[in-house]
C-alpha cells in the first residue's frame, strides 16, 4: 500500500470539498470512509479554514498532511461530483495513483456557468421574490437592475480577491443606491420590496445551513465559526444599505412611500420557483437538479403561506415550513444519491429573514430604536425557528442512516 499517495488522495478530495462549500462533517466523513474502505484508521480534523489528516503505516511510521482552506464561494456542482468520486473510490478501492487520477478528472469535469449566465442568475434571483414582498411589475424591473449591478460587482470583486465581507458590503451598497434612485425617480411603488428581494442574494443561506448541520454532527467549533461569519455578513449588509440610505437622504429618500400590492398564493409560489432557479444558477447547480431545488423552494413557500391562512403565528409557520424543506432535501438526496445540502440551501431561501435584516437597518438609520428592537427580535426568532427545524430533520436523518448501516453490518 502506498500510504503517502493515499494520504494525498484523501487530503486533496477533502480540500476540494471544503473549497466548494461542503459541510465540515462531510469533509471529515469522506476522508474517514475512504481510509476505512482500505482498512486504514486515520485521524481527520477539519474546521472552515484548515484540514488536517494523519495516519500510521504498518511499520508505525506517522504520516501527516495539512491544507489551508482559503476564501471560497459556493459551488454545489463540485460538491456533488466530489461526493460521487468518493463513493466510487470506496466501492472499487483502486490503486491510490488511479484514485488520484479520478479526483483530478472530477475536478476537470466540474461545470461552471459563464459570467453572463451567473449574472442572469443574480437578476432572476433578485427579481423573483418581488411579488412575495408586495411589489408590482415596475418594481420587478428595479429589482432586476439591482441584481444586474450586484452580480457584476460581486464577480469583479471576487476575481480581484477582495475580502468577502467587503464584497458583501459593496454589493449591499450598490443594491441600496440602485433601488433608492429608482424610487426617487418615481419608477417604483414599493422600494422596500425591491430592497428586500434584492438583498436575498446576500443573505448567507449556505453558511447558516452548514452551521446548523455542523452543530448537529458534533462539529461545534466549525458551527460556531460559521455562525459568527453569518453575523458578520449581516453587519456587512447593514453597513452597505445604511451607507446608501445616508448618502441619498438629501435627494428625497425620506419622501418615498412604499405601497404593498397583494398577490395570490399560487402566483407567489410560481415566482418563488423562478427566483430559486436564479439562486440555483448562483450556487452552480446544473441539469435537472436546478428544477428539483427550485421546486423545493416553491413548495416550501406555498406551505408557509397556507399555514398563515390557517391562523398560525409566523414563527410556527416558519418552523413547520422548514421541517418540510429539510425533509424534502433529505428525501431528494436519497433518491438521487447526492448531498442534501444542494436541495436544502435552495429550498429554505424563501424563508430566510432578509426582510428583518433590512427593516432593522432602516430603523437604525431612521433613529427608530423601538423599530430596531422589534425587527431584531423577529429576525432572531425566525432564524431560531429555521435552525431548530433543520436540526430536527438532520438529526432524524442521521439516526436513520446510522441505524441502516448497523442493520446492514449485522
Amino acid at each position: 500500500m502506498d500510504y503517502s499517495r493515499l494520504l494525498d488522495v484523501t487530503t486533496e478530495l477533502g480540500y476540494l470539498l471544503a473549497m466548494s462549500g461542503a459541510e465540515t462533517y462531510r469533509v471529515e466523513e469522506t476522508v474517514t470512509r475512504i481510509f476505512a474502505a482500505y482498512g486504514i484508521t486515520a485521524e481527520v480534523f477539519a474546521i472552515p479554514n484548515c484540514l488536517h489528516v494523519s495516519l500510521e503505516t504498518e511499520n508505525q511510521q506517522p504520516l501527516t498532511r495539512m491544507r489551508r482552506i482559503g476564501h471560497h464561494g459556493t459551488d454545489l456542482d463540485s460538491v456533488e461530483r466530489y461526493n460521487n468520486v468518493s463513493r466510487r473510490i470506496c466501492a472499487e478501492k483502486p490503486d491510490p495513483a488511479e484514485a488520484l487520477q479520478w479526483v483530478q478528472e472530477a475536478q476537470k469535469s466540474v461545470q461552471k456557468y459563464s459570467l453572463w449566465m451567473s449574472v442572469l442568475g443574480s437578476v432572476i434571483g433578485a427579481s423573483g421574490f418581488i411579488l412575495v414582498y408586495g411589489g408590482g411589475i415596475t418594481d420587478t424591473f428595479g429589482a432586476m437592475l439591482c441584481g444586474l449591478f450586484a452580480g457584476i460587482l460581486s464577480y469583479l470583486l471576487t476575481k480581484w480577491k477582495v475580502n468577502a465581507l467587503f464584497n458583501t458590503m459593496a454589493c449591499a451598497f450598490i443594491i441600496g443606491v440602485t433601488a433608492y434612485l429608482y424610487g426617487i425617480a418615481g419608477l417604483s411603488v414599493n422600494v422596500d420590496g425591491i430592497m428586500i428581494s434584492s438583498l436575498m442574494l446576500l443573505v448567507p443561506g449556505l453558511l447558516f445551513t452548514n452551521a446548523m448541520r455542523d452543530i448537529i454532527y458534533g462539529d461545534t467549533n466549525s458551527g460556531i465559526n460559521r455562525i459568527v461569519q453569518v453575523l458578520l455578513v449581516g453587519v456587512a449588509i447593514a453597513l452597505g444599505t445604511g451607507a446608501a440610505m445616508k448618502i441619498l437622504t438629501p435627494l428625497g429618500l425620506k419622501q418615498i412611500v412604499s405601497v404593498q400590492v397583494s398577490h395570490g398564493i399560487m402566483l407567489e409560489s410560481l415566482t418563488s420557483f423562478i427566483a430559486c432557479i436564479g439562486f440555483s444558477i448562483v450556487f452552480n447547480i446544473h441539469r435537472r437538479g436546478i428544477l428539483l431545488c427550485a421546486l423545493g423552494g416553491s413548495l416550501t413557500w406555498l406551505l408557509y403561506r397556507l399555514l398563515g391562512q390557517w391562523n398560525m403565528n409566523s414563527i410556527e409557520c416558519y418552523f413547520i415550513a422548514t421541517l418540510f424543506a429539510a425533509s424534502y432535501s433529505e428525501i431528494m438526496a436519497r433518491i438521487r444519491k447526492q448531498p442534501a445540502i444542494s436541495y436544502l440551501v435552495v429550498s429554505i431561501i424563501p424563508l430566510l429573514p432578509g426582510a428583518g435584516v433590512y427593516r432593522a437597518t432602516f430603523s437604525v438609520m431612521s433613529g427608530d430604536t423601538a423599530g430596531f428592537v422589534s425587527s431584531g427580535k423577529q429576525t432572531i426568532a425566525i432564524a431560531g425557528a429555521i435552525a431548530v427545524g433543520i436540526l430536527i430533520i438532520s438529526t432524524v436523518a442521521r439516526v436513520w442512516s446510522v441505524y441502516q448501516q448497523q442493520k446492514a453490518g449485522r
